[in-house]
Formats: C-alpha cells, structure tokens, sequence
C-alpha cells in the first residue's frame, strides 16, 4: 500500500514533521557559526571583526576545530563580550604552554577539602552551602576546573591550559563527599581527584564505599591514593627498626596502589601525602611506585617547573569567601622582561 503525503493524513504528518526538523537543523548550523570578516590571518593567529553577537566555543569550534578551547578565545580576548563590530584576536597556535608572561607566571592552585555537611564544627568541614558559594565564585570569576591529568601536561610542559586553572582535591573518602560533593560538582561540570586511604573505605557509615568510588570515577573523577592507614610515612614508631619502618612506609605506599588499581580497574597514579607531610625516602618511594604526582599541604600555586613528586596544596580551613579568593591566585608577579644595555 503506498502511503504518500499526499492521500495520507498520517504519511503528511510525519513529513511535515520531518521538513520542520530540517529546517530547524539547519537554522541551528547557521546561527552556530560565527559571522564576520577576516581582518587578518596567517599561521599564527586571526583577527576577527564580528558581524553578529557569536561565543567562545563557537568561535573556538570554527577556528581551532574544538569548542572545548573556547578558554583560548576568552584568555586572549579579556573583557570581550563578543557582540556584533567587535574585533577579536584567536591564536591558531597556542604555545604558551609554560604560562609565562612579560608580568609575571602562571601558578596552579590545588584546593584541598576533607568533609561536607549541612552545618559544621571543624575546620576540616566545609558546609554544603559554602561549597556551592564557592564552586559560584569560580564560575563567576571565569576560572578553568582542571583535572590533575590536564595538570600533569602542563607540568611536563606538554600542554597550554587556561590562564585561570584550579585543581580540587578531596581527601579520606568521607560518605558526604558522595553525598554533598560528588551533586554539586556534577552540577557545574567540575572535576575533582578523591584520595582515599584504603582501610577507612567502607569501614564505617561515615566512610564512602568501594562502588561509590566507583560510581565517581566512571562520572570522570579521578582516585588516588591517600596510603592504607592514614599514619604519618616519616615517623617510626617506638619499637620499630630501621628495616621495620622501611617496610611499613613502603607498603603504605606501594601496596594502596595495588588496592586501589585492583578494585578500579586502572593505573593509579597520584599520590596525597598523609597530613601532607613528606621527606627524602617518602618522595623517592612514591617515585619507584609509580606515581607522577605527590601532593603536600602546603599552601601555594604551582608554576610549570614545580616539582610534581612535592605539589603545593591550599586546604580550605574557613567558610569566608574572603579565606578562600586569597587561595586561588593563578599568577604570580615577577619581571620577565629582558632588559638590553644601551
């Protein structure tokens, strides 16, 4: 039986519906694509006048091939709303991959949290209402989340990141990291690496459990490992000898990787030092096991040529606003200028 649009109500019906569809598909591929003028363009970079109001990631998408490099866009073009008759810069090649500047360089601060709750007691919580203020104040401010994956390129000065970088980490593996954390970060489409210390995983109603952990990696979290136990690695303890500590440090080290790889199925290969505290043996062991990254709690930015075995933290101690912009500072000031001698 032929069903055409023209003796049938329904066969008109679907290709009506079907024209609609195209047509909105193909209005929707026009208004995504910037229009304007090149004013300039070589290998390096284009400059741009728009002649319609058009974004970030539009323009990153037609110039660069990747929306998700819509930060290359706005890094270079700060203050731009990007309407229509503004002239816009968009580097072809973006080869600042160390994050200097004639002012100073660029520093990447990790946060550090611990637990979450609706209200808390100790500075070690931060409240489920401070958290999303601050997650606000990122995205209000224009800064970048990054992975410590992303942060490793850039501190093996293989890759570009954007110019206002935060990394958030969150230590132990408290259940209100799943509860309080995990909705919010989803929420902004942030990332953050967890590093848990395998013996308090599903220990406790207050511990978060292995298939938690596994439901936040496979939303794109990262796992590392915090050690087995927790215990200070560059104390021994009163009836231990040399080769007894030796031991003990080694596997707290080299056996929660083990743990961790085996319940997640992956390569585990971040390391937070317990109570961020470190030395010489700690930083080699970490090393020899196969970590690329060892965090501290110190508080700081990391430029590119920092150590990536001894990484700054800022832990987030107070639920002021104030506390917490004075911990994300992505530049550090210093003259890069080259002076030249008459």
């Amino acid at each position: 039986m032929n069903l055409s649009a023209r003796n049938h109500p329904i066969a008109a019906y679907s290709a009506c519906r079907l024209a609609a569809l195209c047509a909105a598909l193909l209005f929707t591929a026009c208004a995504a694509v910037p229009r304007g003028a090149a004013l300039y363009q070589s290998d390096q970079a284009v400059i741009y006048r728009l002649a319609a109001a058009t974004t970030p990631a539009a323009l990153a998408q037609r110039f660069l091939a990747d929306a998700d490099k819509a930060w290359v866009v706005t890094d270079n073009n700060p203050g731009s709303r990007f309407s229509a008759g503004e002239v816009v810069t968009i580097p072809l090649k973006n080869e600042n991959r160390g994050g200097l500047y004639e002012d100073g360089v660029q520093v990447v601060p990790i946060l550090c949290y611990h637990r979450f709750g609706d209200s808390c007691e100790s500075n070690l919580c931060v409240s489920r209402e401070t958290f999303a203020a601050q997650l606000e104040y990122l995205k209000q401010n224009d800064y970048h989340v990054i992975s410590l994956a992303q942060l490793t390129e850039f501190l093996e000065y293989r890759a570009a990141i954007p110019a206002k970088s935060v990394v958030i980490t969150i230590d132990d593996g408290y259940r209100s990291i799943y509860d309080i954390a995990y909705p919010l970060l989803k929420q902004y489409r942030y990332p953050a690496t967890l590093f848990i210390y395998t013996d308090f995983i599903q220990a406790t109603s207050m511990a978060m459990t292995w298939d938690q952990v596994r439901r936040m990696k496979a939303d794109g979290f990262e796992i590392g490992s915090h050690s087995i136990t927790h215990a200070d690695l560059t104390l021994k303890k009163n009836d231990e000898d040399e080769g007894a500590f030796l031991a003990r440090v080694t596997a707290e080290i080299v056996e929660s990787k083990k743990i961790i790889d085996q319940e997640l199925n992956q390569d585990t290969v971040f390391f937070a030092f317990p109570y961020g505290i470190y030395n010489q043996l700690t930083v080699e062991l970490s090393q020899k096991a196969g970590y690329r990254l060892g965090l501290g709690i110190q508080n700081g930015g990391n430029p590119f040529f920092a150590d990536p075995l001894t990484l700054r933290r800022n832990q987030i101690l107070s639920e002021d606003m104030d506390y917490f912009s004075k911990r994300i500072k992505t530049r550090q000031p210093i003259s890069l200028k080259v002076s030249h001698a008459n």
